[in-house]
């Protein structure tokens, strides 16, 4: 990919087919061509990886294993080995390093790349791309899909578009008219809440949104109406961060209607529970001090916090420590509009991790 004067940015996501999945297959040759799930098959057990066999079926990550299980009866269900997942991340990133130097793991199977200007001197992105897809292959067995782009929300896209063991190239040319049938839904900072607004207001897709100002979308979305502004029009300034140490990794939900019971709160508290262990799971990481963030009705936020002298190994741990400092805070004088859990004090490869797949979404 040759870069037309003015967009000095190129830029590869690289993210590996069915990661965990293929790992196993590879691994294992009585799983090939089979339906394969890495996680727990228990009633509580959440799906980390589907191999393709397995998508067919609409299996998918995230799902409880239950339904995966009811969407494919003949299901294989792998328990998860992180310390094999991580030493092929290791080989993976080996070769990255080979081209550049910044480069942003996102997590074990996928990265950003800023190949701009990179250590062989290659001037065509694709060409690197295809050499990384290349060797990937050859020294660990796996494919990987590779998006090329001028910024990191288009060379995502990229490399989801011809999954799996694909490579496409968005251009500059193309970048507006790519995003132009996107749903708001695929937008970078568009949550469920933030999606079920844009709705409200006649936003389905990247089309709608640039029908409308920057100052409408100020109005109604903040400060991330310009970031929405910008992204529908193919516009991405955010650079590729080497060595990003993440301090704290957390989710949060905006509801459609303010709650007020406890039972009600502790329900949705739970999937942002689960979304933040998922990330734990992929990435390795365990934190030591859980915190909520409460937002009522009349905007004002709270946080309520607790450490441990140990990082948390597993997902219930997590889930009483945020039931219990929620329920702390009753009775409560006004509805909340927002909850949010969040993780810190982070460390990589806490020892003796429990890897049991336990969540529930």
């Amino acid at each position: 990919m040759e870069f037309q004067q003015g967009w000095p940015r190129k830029i590869i996501h690289v993210d590996m087919d069915a990661f965990y999945a293929s790992v196993e297959q590879r691994d294992n040759p009585g799983l090939r061509g089979k339906p394969v799930a890495v996680g727990g098959s228990r009633a509580r057990g959440v799906v980390a990886a589907a191999s393709y066999e397995a998508r067919k079926f609409g299996v998918r990550s995230a799902m409880p294993s239950v339904t995966a299980r009811r969407k494919c009866p003949d299901l294989i269900f792998v328990q998860p080995r992180f310390d094999v997942y991580k030493e092929v991340s290791l080989q993976v990133r080996a070769i990255f390093a080979e081209h550049t130097a910044i480069i942003e793991p996102l997590s074990l199977d996928e990265a950003y790349l800023d190949v701009t200007e990179n250590l062989q001197g290659i001037t065509s992105a694709t060409e690197i791309a295809e050499r990384i897809k290349a060797q990937i292959r050859a020294e660990t067995q796996l494919t990987a899909s590779a998006g090329i782009s001028y910024n990191k929300f288009l060379a995502k896209l990229a490399s989801d578009y011809r999954k799996p063991d694909g490579l496409f190239v968005i251009t500059p040319d193309m970048g507006p008219s790519f995003v132009e049938a996107l749903p708001v839904e695929r937008f970078h900072g568009v949550g469920p809440a933030t999606a079920a607004r844009m709705k409200e207001l006649g936003i389905f897709t990247a089309f709608d949104l640039r029908a409308k100002d920057e100052a409408f979308l100020l109005k109604h979305f903040g400060k991330a109406g310009r970031h929405f502004y910008c992204i529908c029009r193919g516009i991405d300034h955010r650079p590729v961060l080497p060595n990003r140490v993440r301090k704290s990794v957390g989710a949060e939900n905006t509801f459609l209607r303010d709650l007020t019971s406890l039972d009600d709160m502790r329900a949705e508290l739970s999937p942002l529970v689960d979304k933040v262990w998922h990330y734990c799971q992929t990435t390795g990481v365990r934190g030591r001090t859980v915190t909520i963030k409460v937002k009522f009705a009349d905007f004002h936020i709270i946080t309520r916090s607790r450490s441990r002298a140990a990082p948390i190994l597993d997902c219930s741990t997590l889930a009483s420590i945020s039931a219990e400092l929620l329920a702390a805070q009753f009775p409560l004088r006004k509805g909340v509009r927002l909850l949010g859990v969040s993780l810190s004090s982070l460390c990589a490869d806490a020892p003796d991790v429990d890897t049991q797949m336990t969540l529930a979404l």
